[in-house]
């Protein structure tokens, strides 16, 4: 569903497809456990994966609406609890695990392509006057979508080439990671470049330093011929990258927005410190505790879709909008069962490294798109229709943490 063009050109203000899809992953799972009659989870992973329901039933019921608590609700539990249940169960082995990896590839070599020749041919969505910004089929008012999904792929197919599969499939992977970054440039998304290369960087210290030297060296070059092969475009890159460490002397408009919204977000914290203002709360709060240095919105275009000026409903940032909306109680909640996947996920890659080889090509795929999302949430949150598969993440990631052993060793 992820490969269809989205139908609004791209406004996040519903559900989409795959949010259906999902819906019913969930309700196929729920059968087949009636049917077996087995219990489903360990104690361990009953606890990680139902510790967010506390602080999001608290924010539901203190929402400013029953409409607005409802729907937050239903939003919060299908993407960190009902599908991350529902894909760690499904995942019968390694075999399961890879399959789901290589479709997120798949789906990111489809987008990549798209982002392109939107590129090449001017039809992308707009960027510093130009319709070239790589969008893929998520349209002009989800810039990131692409971006999101082009860097799952990259984490999926690094992960599998430092694995101890097939040599087939390591350079297979190897490959698609390569081809990965070109879409990945152009879609001019400083937040997914820095996840990304701070993912990839912990994927190869995991996989051995040895090996990290040797792959460095290689993305080096290959970085070095794709830019110089980008012709107009390296200048704007050049561009897109050294505002990076301009975030704080001389911050652009999109940045001072985000800040304007951090402080807001902390703002609403320190008025309800412990449940939040409920959920779906931040754009009723915002311009009560915003300074007058946020803009009334981000300005979209280009990719099919004409002029629209976006409200900016957000903080973008996953963990103030939760501080916000939902209070340290919230926080502590949702930051804590996916801090104890990561912490799960990491000790049981380093017992597979020293006795299931075999098995490190799932480990480090399934933690690095853990990782990729904890650090991508410093700079976004939940919204738009990319976000289901934020959900499958967090079940891959769950079944490397959380699913007996011998599940992993099949």
């Amino acid at each position: 569903m992820m490969a269809l063009p989205v139908s609004g050109g791209g406004d996040s203000g519903g559900g989409t497809a795959a949010d259906a899809v999902s819906g019913l992953v969930v309700l196929y799972c729920a059968i087949r456990l009636v049917r077996d009659r087995r219990r489903p989870l360990s104690r361990t992973a009953a606890v990680v994966l139902a510790l967010p329901v506390v602080g999001i039933a608290l924010a539901a019921a203190g929402a400013a609406s029953p409409g607005a608590g409802i729907t937050g609700l239903v939003r919060y539990l299908q993407i960190f609890v009902l599908v991350p249940v529902a894909v760690m169960l499904l995942i019968r082995d390694r075999r399961d695990a890879r399959l789901v990896a290589w479709s997120l590839i798949g789906l990111a070599l489809w987008q990549g392509a798209i982002g392109v020749h939107q590129y090449a041919t001017g039809t992308g969505a707009s960027y510093m006057g130009e319709e070239i910004r790589a969008v893929g089929t998520f349209g002009a008012a989800d810039v990131m979508g692409m971006a999101t999904v082009v860097s799952f792929g990259v984490v999926c197919s690094l992960g599998l080439a430092l694995g101890a599969g097939p040599g087939r499939q390591r350079t297979a992977a190897a490959l698609c990671s390569l081809a990965l970054l070109l879409p990945l440039a152009l879609s001019f998304s400083r937040g997914a470049w820095i996840a990304t290369a701070v993912t990839c960087g912990v994927q190869l210290a995991l996989a051995g330093m040895r090996r990290a030297v040797k792959v460095f060296a290689v993305v080096a070059a290959a970085s070095v011929i794709l830019v110089g092969g980008l012709g107009v475009g390296t200048a704007m890159l050049q561009e897109r990258i050294s505002s990076i460490t301009q975030v704080a002397d001389a911050p652009d408009q999109s940045v001072t927005d985000r800040y304007t919204m951090w402080a807001a977000a902390v703002g609403m914290w320190r008025d309800q410190p412990l449940t939040g203002v409920g959920l779906k709360g931040f754009p009723d709060h915002r311009d009560g505790n915003a300074s007058l240095a946020l803009s009334s919105g981000s300005d979209t275009e280009g990719a099919g879709a004409g002029f629209k000026r976006q409200p900016l409903l957000s903080p973008h940032n996953m963990y103030l909008l939760i501080l916000s909306e939902q209070g340290l109680l919230g926080l502590l909640a949702l930051a804590g069962s996916w801090l104890a996947l990561l912490v799960c996920g990491l000790r049981r890659l380093l017992a597979a490294r020293r006795r299931a080889p075999r098995g490190l090509d799932c480990a480090l795929v399934a933690c690095g798109l853990l990782t990729w999302q904890l650090v991508d949430f410093a700079y976004a949150d939940i919204g738009g229709p990319s976000t289901a598969l934020t959900a499958v993440l967090f079940g891959l990631a769950a079944w490397w943490a959380l699913a007996s052993e011998e599940a992993e060793d099949r």
